[in-house]
């Protein structure tokens, strides 16, 4: 008397490995394109938070009635303003981010992502706002993510 088979014949498994070989083909170029799909949502996320922090600065400073260039406070925190709007640097529009995890701070208004491969042309830039009302512009390189 034959005992039943157990496990699997080599066919099977050679069949099985071809098959998974033949989808991760498909697979991994799809999964290649998201990294980039995922640091220039991270570059407009981050756009987006600078935007508010400067939004959010400014009615803060209309609000308590400063001056163009007085510092205002947010969450115990000093930020330094012109033209009624965060500075583009450290002690302004970073200060006033709180948190920018995974970006550089260039002091200079500009937050490069930490690990693209270029970082000069994977950024966020603070532009500050010109006198006479006007606002600050924020721009966005994802040239090089």
């Amino acid at each position: 008397m034959k005992h039943p088979q157990k496990g699997f014949t080599l066919i099977e498994l050679v069949v099985v490995i071809t098959i998974l070989g033949i989808l991760a083909s498909f697979a991994i170029p799809r999964f290649a394109g998201l990294e980039t799909s995922a640091r220039t949502s991270a570059i407009n996320g981050l756009a987006g938070s600078v935007r508010a922090a400067s939004a959010l600065a400014h009615s803060v400073a209309l609000v308590t009635g400063s001056s163009s260039s007085e510092s205002i406070s947010m969450d115990g925190q000093a930020i330094t303003m012109l033209n009624l709007y965060p500075t583009a640097d450290s002690a302004g529009i970073v200060e006033a981010l709180q948190d920018f995890s995974g970006f550089e701070d260039n002091t200079d208004g500009t937050l490069d992502l930490i690990g693209a491969p270029d970082e000069d042309t994977c950024r966020v830039t603070y532009n500050e706002a010109a006198g006479g009302g006007g606002s600050p512009t924020i721009t966005v390189d994802i040239a090089g993510c």
